[in-house]
């Protein structure tokens, strides 16, 4: 059965119109089931409240760079067989999150650095002026920088980094991804007094994963060309 005609404008002046997606549904098992009033009432609502939420996460996911696929149930553990599952699916708890420590990753490129804070990033339910944005950053629960070092830090923005790992300190936790090993880090720093004081606090506390074997992202082999023969006066055949 359709809803009245009359509730749709209403519904949809009320921001409410997501419950015309389960009023027809809601309105027959109501019929069927002979529910009350107020139990009909409280399925549309609780309805209307999963839409939300839903897309709340769709949302924050989407802001905050993950990818729907990057989750540990997509992760292939077995292609090195060195990567500790155990301690990662310890993290995937997000007990961290509590203790408001960090979570260093460390390892050549394509051993799965970037999938494994993406699915950190999913079992956390993850997140445009300087102030504004610098706010945002210190205050979000779960702050993710991927490969760290990869490029170097020019001023201000080591100083910028800084402050923002020193305001989140204890505070809040932040999972940080990196090529460079533990030791190469303050390389990544012009100032490396400043580097030194940033990297203390990133590693206070902080859980280490080390990576190693082989690259995911095995190039594909070059397809096989038919043989040349090289003819007298550099005639090809």
């Amino acid at each position: 059965m359709h809803p009245m005609p009359e509730l749709i404008p209403m519904l949809k002046q009320l921001g409410l119109s997501g419950i015309l997606d389960s009023m027809e549904v809601r309105n027959r098992q109501a019929i069927e089931e002979k529910l009350p009033y107020t139990e009909f009432l409280a399925l549309l609502i609780q309805d209307e409240v999963a839409r939300r939420t839903q897309k709340k996460l769709v949302l924050r996911l989407r802001r905050g760079g993950l990818n729907s696929n990057k989750t540990f149930e997509s992760f292939d553990f077995t292609f090195n067989p060195s990567t500790n599952k155990t301690q990662l699916l310890d993290l995937a708890t997000c007990r961290f999150m509590e203790e408001k420590v960090c979570v260093l990753l460390v390892g050549p490129c394509g051993t799965g650095k970037s999938h494994i804070v993406q699915a950190l990033g999913h079992a956390a339910r993850a997140i445009n002026t300087y102030h504004r944005r610098f706010t945002a950053l210190a205050k979000v629960d779960l702050l993710v920088i991927d490969d760290f070092g990869l490029k170097p830090l020019r001023p201000p923005q080591d100083e910028d980094f800084h402050d923002l790992i020193a305001e989140r300190y204890k505070q809040r936790s932040t999972i940080v991804t990196s090529n460079l090993d533990f030791a190469e880090w303050g390389s990544a720093f012009p100032n490396r007094l400043l580097g030194a004081a940033t990297i203390d606090r990133l590693r206070h506390g902080a859980y280490r994963i080390v990576l190693d074997g082989e690259s995911r992202r095995s190039p594909k082999p070059f397809p096989k060309s038919p043989k040349m023969r090289v003819a007298k006066g550099g005639e090809m055949h």
